[in-house]
């Protein structure tokens, strides 16, 4: 009569174990980059499991992580070069990819911030940004997650040269 207890409550346990082990490796799970050639990337979803991978057939000229949408959990921003449907020139983009139950999967796969994007950085919550304009000048921009995108947060420097926006940039 024990026996049969002790193994009811056993199966009947097992489940939330699971279920709680599969959320904790959710958790646990760190975002890399693996480059295999020029134009081939896998962004990676590693646990001490399991690899889940994301091909990014593009040049990368910036891997970051950090939590954009808020919601706890490391997000993975990477900038490709590519042109989209909406841009048919070639440029740089910035693409953001959130861990969903240990997946890696797509949380914005960006055409446009504001200006021609050169370069960004995950800082204190926003992704900083810096821009070119059409007339050749630089600016500084910081940008903030909204429900499906990023929307505009603030400039930090607007129509400056190149040297005055890297300084700002990498403050």
């Amino acid at each position: 009569m024990t026996k049969g207890i002790l193994t009811t409550i056993l199966l009947f346990s097992m489940p939330f174990v699971l279920l709680a082990t599969a959320e904790e490796k959710a958790d646990s799970a760190v975002f890399s980059l693996r480059q295999v050639n020029d134009t081939l990337y896998y962004l990676e979803l590693r646990d001490k499991e399991q690899v889940n991978r994301w091909k990014l057939p593009y040049p990368v000229y910036q891997f970051q992580t950090g939590d954009v949408d808020g919601d706890g959990r490391t997000d993975a921003l990477v900038g490709v070069i590519k042109a989209t449907r909406y841009d048919p020139k070639s440029g740089r983009r910035l693409f953001i990819f959130k861990n969903y139950k240990g997946y890696v999967r797509p949380l914005w796969l960006g055409t446009r911030l504001g200006g021609i994007l050169q370069d960004f950085r995950y800082i204190n919550g926003v992704v900083r940004s810096l821009e070119t304009t059409n007339d050749k000048l630089y600016v500084v921009a910081e940008y903030k997650w909204e429900h499906f995108g990023m929307r505009f947060h603030r400039f930090l420097a607007k129509n400056v040269t190149r040297e005055d926006a890297l300084k700002i940039f990498r403050e």
